[in-house]
C-alpha cells in the first residue's frame, strides 16, 4: 500500500473514519491526510469524499478485536474522542500496522504511533475525570446546567458519571468547544449537537447560593499557606471561567439555539441533591 497525494474528506462520525479505513484498503492507497467536515484542505490535488456506510464500518469494527484485540478496539474507540492532531491519519496507521502484526502489537513499547495514541487517551482521561470533580451546576427552570470547554470529548464519559449520581434529575452539560451537549432525563441521556449559549440573570435564590458557595470557598483557606501554583497544578487554571468559586459575576446560561441533528460517537468502552456549587464535588 503506498501512500499517495490524495486526501480523504468523512463527515466527522467514528462510523465515517471506520469507513476512510475501509476504503483505503479496498484501493490500496494510504492518504495524506483525512479532513473532518470542516476542516480546511491544504492538498493542491482535492480530497476524496468518503460516504459513510454502515456495512463497511462495521466490517472494520469486527475485524479488529479479531485480528488485533479487544484492547486494540478500546483504544481506537477512546483515541477518537481525543484532541490528538491528525488523530484520523494516526488511528488509520496504527490499525495497518495491528492487522499486520496482530495483537502483539500492543506490546511494542517504542511503537511511535501505539505511544501517540496511548498518552492522547491518557490525557482524555485525565481531564474527564478531573471534570467530574470541576463541573458546577446551576439550576435554571428545574434543570441543572453546565458550560465546560474541554480539549477532548469528554461528554461520554460524563453522560456515564452524572446519570449515576443524579439519576432523578434533568440535566444538561455543554461542551463550548465541540458544540455538543449532554442532556440527561430520569434513565434517558443523549449527545446532541448545540449551537449556543446564551448568559441569562439567575434567580434569586440561585443567586444566592452561589454568594455561599464563593463565601465558602474563600472561608476555607488557610491564607498564610496560600500556593499559587499548587492551586494552578490541582485546578487548571484553563477551567476557572466556568467554576462559580472564580466568576466575576452571577450569570447562569440557557439555551438559545438547538440542532436536531445528530452525530454519533463511539460508546466509552466499560472499565447530594441539587444546589449550584457543590455539585461538582
Amino acid at each position: 500500500m503506498n501512500q499517495t497525494a490524495l486526501s480523504y474528506r468523512y463527515d466527522g462520525t467514528f462510523d465515517g473514519l471506520m469507513c476512510c479505513v475501509f476504503e483505503s484498503y479496498m484501493k490500496k492507497e494510504l492518504p495524506t491526510e483525512i479532513l473532518g467536515p470542516d476542516a480546511v484542505e491544504e492538498n493542491l490535488f482535492g480530497a476524496k469524499n468518503i460516504l459513510t456506510n454502515e456495512a463497511n464500518a462495521q466490517r472494520v469494527l469486527r475485524s479488529i478485536p479479531a485480528k488485533i484485540g479487544h484492547e486494540a478496539y478500546d483504544l481506537v474507540q477512546l483515541a477518537f474522542l481525543t484532541c490528538l492532531p491528525k488523530k484520523e491519519l494516526a488511528i488509520l496507521s496504527f490499525l495497518r500496522q495491528g492487522y499486520h502484526y496482530g495483537p502483539r502489537i500492543m506490546g511494542f513499547a517504542g511503537n511511535e504511533t501505539l505511544y501517540r495514541l496511548t498518552e492522547a487517551v491518557k490525557h482524555l482521561q485525565k481531564e474527564a475525570h478531573l471534570l467530574k470533580g470541576f463541573i458546577r451546576f446551576s439550576i435554571h427552570q428545574n434543570v441543572l446546567i453546565a458550560a465546560i470547554g474541554p480539549k477532548n470529548f469528554v461528554l461520554p464519559f460524563l453522560a456515564r458519571h452524572f446519570s449515576e449520581r443524579y439519576p432523578d434529575e434533568h440535566l444538561l452539560i455543554y461542551d463550548e468547544n465541540h458544540h455538543m451537549a449532554l442532556v440527561y432525563r430520569p434513565y434517558e441521556s443523549a449527545i446532541i449537537p448545540m449551537d449556543e449559549f446564551r448568559a441569562a440573570p439567575p434567580d434569586k435564590e440561585e443567586a444566592a447560593f452561589r454568594a455561599l458557595w464563593r463565601t465558602f470557598y474563600d472561608a476555607i483557606e488557610i491564607k498564610p499557606r496560600h500556593n499559587e501554583k499548587c492551586r494552578q497544578t490541582l485546578m487548571p487554571k484553563r477551567y476557572w471561567k466556568y467554576m462559580t468559586e472564580f466568576a466575576a459575576s452571577t450569570e447562569c446560561v440557557e439555551i438559545t439555539q438547538h440542532s436536531t441533528a445528530f452525530r454519533p460517537h463511539p460508546p466509552v468502552p466499560a472499565t447530594g441533591k441539587r444546589r449550584s456549587g457543590p455539585h461538582g464535588l
